[in-house]
């Protein structure tokens, strides 16, 4: 049991009948009255998120959980299979566990979030950037770069994201996973 004082980003409680995963959260402590936590939780089975206040001192059930590192191998009809690096043991996470599994490619480590006791997969964290070579892009008009313009482009991984006009096919980018934006040339 943990109380309110712990909350912070990250954390995974029980509540409702469900595992929730802390993504925000605001100690409030109006003039008047007693202190709250307000927070945004997400739902680590259906993905939705939900909006709670607990009054300040209010205990929560706190889920213990592991992060492991796995390594993406490919996609099945029913989802993503990942192999543990270590021991070599396979498993196959559902699509709807994933963000943004439009960035997930070969041979890339991931971390995946296990429910300490029941040992079951909870959710699966990108890194924070990926790097990947665009596929297919038009080419950018020249002396078009007055403003901060941008085209489509279409990445190794099939997704497609907007791109400065300078970025030609068969360049490597830098791309966020959490936005999906350009951030720059991979050197």
């Amino acid at each position: 049991m943990a109380s309110t004082s712990d909350i912070r980003n990250g954390l995974c409680i029980t509540f409702n009948n469900d595992i929730y995963r802390v993504v925000e959260f605001l100690h409030v402590k109006p003039g008047k009255g007693a202190a709250f936590v307000r927070t945004k939780l997400k739902s680590l089975t259906t993905g939705r998120v939900v909006e709670n206040t607990f009054p300040s001192g209010h205990k929560i059930d706190d889920v213990r959980v592991e992060r492991r590192t796995y390594q993406y191998l490919y996609e099945e009809e029913n989802g993503f299979n990942f192999m543990n690096n270590e021991n070599y043991d396979q498993v196959t996470i559902n699509k709807n566990m994933i963000d943004n599994a439009r960035f997930l490619k070969e041979g890339m480590e991931v971390e995946i979030l296990f429910h300490a006791e029941k040992e079951i997969p909870l959710t699966i964290d990108l890194p924070s950037h990926v790097i990947v070579e665009v596929t297919y892009t038009e080419p950018g008009l020249r002396g078009d770069t007055a403003t901060n313009a941008s085209k489509p482009a279409t990445i190794e991984t099939g997704a497609e994201i907007r791109v400065p006009l300078f970025i030609n096919q068969g360049d490597i980018i830098k791309v966020d996973t959490t936005t999906g934006d350009y951030i720059e040339r991979a050197k």
